[in-house]
This record gives C-alpha cells, sequence and structure tokens, in this order.
C-alpha cells in the first residue's frame, strides 16, 4: 500500500503500556475506533490501507473480519486492565474504512456489542459509521440504529459526475438523497463528506455540490482539499500530464466559498474542515452536531484503535497496528497483540501537539500553551489578520478565515 506506517519502539506481545498511560486516566474521555479495510473500488485519490479482495484468507476475508476485530476489542480490554489504566465508559466509537458499510450490518453491530460489553456506553454516547452512498439499505441502516449506532457520515465527495469519474467514485449523485432519507428514516444525525479542488472542478461544480449536500438537509458538513498522495493512480495521472495539477489559489477561494453557502444555510465550523447545523434557537455554534469522535482526538483524549493499521493513544503512549489484514488475523489469533510498533511522546511533544491540533478548532488554543517566543508571535498575528483580536485579548487564539487558510504558517509562527 501506498502509505507506511512509522517505525517506533517493539511493542510488546501482551499489550501492556508504560506506567504514564494510566496516569490520570480517569479524567480522560475514552473512544474506540474501528477500521473496516474493505472497499468495492479503490479510489484513485486515496493511500488508505484499504483492499478491494474479497477473500484475504483466513480471519482476513470479509467475511471473517468481524470475529477478527471482536478478538481485539476483547485483547484491548485485558491489556488495558492489565496497565492499570482506569475502566471508562465510551464515549465516542467511530468506524471508519475502508467502507464500514461493506460488512452486513449485523457484522458491525456484533462489534459495537463486543465494545459495549468490555466497556460500556456513557450516557449520549455517539456511535458512528462511514458509508458509501451505494452502501446501505432502509433495512441496514434500521438494522445499525438498533444495535446503537447514533451517525452515519457519507462520502458523498462531489454532486457532479464528471468530478466523481476523476475521483474514481462509483455512486451516482442521485443515491445520496434517498441514503440521507434512509438514515432519517431509522433516526440517525447525518454528515456528509465532500472534496474540493478536484482537477476540472469549476466553481460552478463546487456550489453545485454544497447546494446539492446542503439540499439533503445534514446535521454536519465535512469539507477537505483534494490531497495527491504519492503512489495513488491520481498522482500517476497527474505525473503523466492525463489530468491537470491541483491549484493552491483555486483551493482558498473554493474553502471561502464553502464557508460562506455553509454559514448561510445555518452551519458553523468548529474545525477548520468541518462545520455542523447550528440548533434551531440559533445557539449552540454547532455544537449539539459536532463530530464529538474527532474533538476527542483534537482534545488529546484516550483511543484504542482496532483493525489493520488502526493508531491507538492512550496517557501520551502512541501505537498502531500492522497494515495487512492477514498478518493482523494471524497476530490475534495467537493470542498476540497486533501492534507493529509504539512511541513514548514527552512533554514537549505532546504540548508542540496540543498546539497543531488546537489552533485548527474555533474554541480557539489557550495562549497560555504557547511558549514566550509564540506568545510574543501573537500582536503580529493580530495585525496581519489570522487571529482575532477579541479573542486573542481574552487569551485564546482563534483563526480568522484568512488564517484558516493559512494556518500552517500561523503555527509556524507560534511554534518557532
Amino acid at each position: 500500500m501506498p502509505s507506511a506506517l512509522p517505525l517506533g519502539d517493539p511493542a510488546p506481545a501482551d499489550g501492556v503500556l508504560p506506567a504514564q498511560a494510566a496516569d490520570g486516566a480517569s479524567e480522560r474521555s475514552f473512544s474506540l475506533y474501528a477500521h473496516i479495510p474493505f472497499c468495492a473500488v479503490r479510489c484513485g485519490y486515496c493511500d488508505f490501507n484499504t483492499y478491494t479482495a474479497t477473500e484475504l484468507g483466513g480471519g482476513a476475508s470479509q467475511a471473517a473480519y468481524a470475529s477478527t476485530a471482536v478478538e481485539e476489542v476483547r485483547f484491548a480490554a485485558a491489556a488495558l486492565e492489565a496497565s492499570g489504566v482506569a475502566r471508562r465508559p465510551l464515549s465516542t466509537v467511530f468506524f471508519g474504512g475502508g467502507t464500514p458499510t461493506l460488512l452486513p450490518a449485523a457484522d458491525l453491530a456484533s462489534i459495537l456489542d463486543a465494545a459495549v460489553d468490555a466497556w460500556g456506553l456513557a450516557p449520549g454516547a455517539e456511535v458512528t459509521t462511514e458509508a458509501n452512498p451505494d452502501s446501505v439499505t432502509p433495512e441496514s441502516l434500521h438494522v445499525l440504529a438498533e444495535a446503537g449506532f447514533t451517525r452515519v457520515s457519507f462520502g458523498m465527495q462531489s454532486a457532479v459526475p464528471h468530478v466523481l469519474a476523476v475521483l474514481d467514485r462509483t455512486h451516482t449523485p442521485s443515491r445520496v438523497p434517498d441514503a440521507v432519507r434512509w438514515a432519517r428514516e431509522a433516526g440517525l444525525d447525518v454528515s456528509l463528506d465532500l472534496i474540493y479542488g478536484t482537477p476540472g472542478e469549476s466553481m460552478e461544480d463546487w456550489r453545485a455540490s454544497l447546494e446539492a449536500a446542503l439540499a439533503c438537509g445534514p446535521d454536519h458538513v465535512s469539507a477537505y482539499a483534494l490531497i495527491v498522495e504519492e503512489g495513488t493512480r491520481l498522482a500517476a495521472q497527474i505525473r503523466r500530464g492525463e489530468v491537470p495539477p491541483v491549484d493552491d489559489d483555486d483551493h482558498a477561494e473554493k474553502y471561502e466559498l464553502a464557508d460562506a453557502v455553509l454559514a448561510e444555510a445555518g452551519f458553523s465550523w468548529y474545525e477548520v474542515s468541518n462545520w455542523a447545523r447550528r440548533t434551531e434557537d440559533g445557539g449552540g455554534g454547532g455544537a449539539r452536531y459536532a463530530c464529538r469522535h474527532n474533538l476527542a482526538y483534537w482534545h488529546g483524549g484516550d483511543w484504542w484503535g482496532i483493525g489493520p493499521g488502526a493508531h491507538s493513544h492512550v496517557g501520551g503512549v502512541r501505537w498502531w497496528n500492522v497494515k495487512h489484514p492477514t498478518a493482523y488475523a494471524g497476530r490475534l489469533a495467537a493470542g498476540a497483540s497486533p501492534a507493529a510498533g509504539r512511541e513514548t511522546l514527552d512533554a514537549d511533544t505532546r504540548r508542540i501537539e496540543r498546539v497543531l491540533l488546537g489552533i485548527r478548532l474555533a474554541e480557539g488554543l489557550p495562549v497560555a500553551e504557547l511558549e514566550p517566543q509564540g506568545r510574543a508571535a501573537v500582536a503580529g498575528l493580530i495585525a496581519d489578520g489570522l487571529v482575532e483580536g477579541k479573542h486573542a485579548l481574552a487569551g485564546r487564539l482563534v483563526l480568522t478565515l484568512r488564517g484558516r487558510l493559512l494556518a500552517d504558517a500561523v503555527v509556524r509562527r507560534v511554534l518557532p
């Protein structure tokens, strides 16, 4: 696969974590990420750890995958207990991929059931699955809702056929409103994922996609600039001159259009690439419909990632599983940790990560998180229109629209 895992240090076969992982655990949220590594077709822009073969052998096949994932859930619960990490109910659960809904809904439900048996769910817990519009039915969505799922995130990407063709997406745009309606009828909240800046996409195309997404009545919209990853089919097509390269100025203009259109429709940004529908009284800043699982990542919470290539983080200890489903299944069958490696973050690295993630949030980054050099840069950021002056004076860095477009530059100035 094009993407590679970091090297890190060896991870023990029993999965026991260093002592620091247990420190203060009861004060932190705990989440579960379940990676489902199967796709019907590999999209040309995708470098995720996914596989299109129906059978990969043994516990790696689609048919056996749920039981293999359940094995890791049970392994995780035992390893955390052996590490002295406080048992906490899950605040959020997120099934990603790949296309989780290529598995039968009953298989996804069985993985969730195992997680609930191991840890329980916090009151009002958020349970999300990603899905392609053509991988769900009214019946499958009802099964998921009855199993405890609360939310579905559809990979819409675009409403324009020629843009979807460049991205190698196989669903037809007309399927999206149907899928959203079925999810609503099942009682699920709905998020739609969009991609902008695809080669050949005009501003009119992008506006049409935004308007089509909003016409479906979602609770949440994610809009990501297309990044061309090395090793993907799209990268090869651009290198050969078959499609034009992406353009940073085009990305900026389309981001500004997205922010304006979504704001006009009653959505608030809460992270640079994410907008949530405001509550009916206009309050909450979109908090009711923000993706709490992603917020747990950005706030530095604890999570265990199950599945091949999945990453985990508990108390400043980070590890990642072997990538190939066959190797993953084999390790679990042998009663061993599927982790390929891990690292223990020092205090300075954790502080830097808090800045990198926190600066992207609408709630802002506490100025107190910065070193003296970073605090000294705040006045210049205000003068350059990159952060909101009133919030900075109150002790928090909140990006302006221009600042969101130049978030990486802001980070470089506050982390000299």
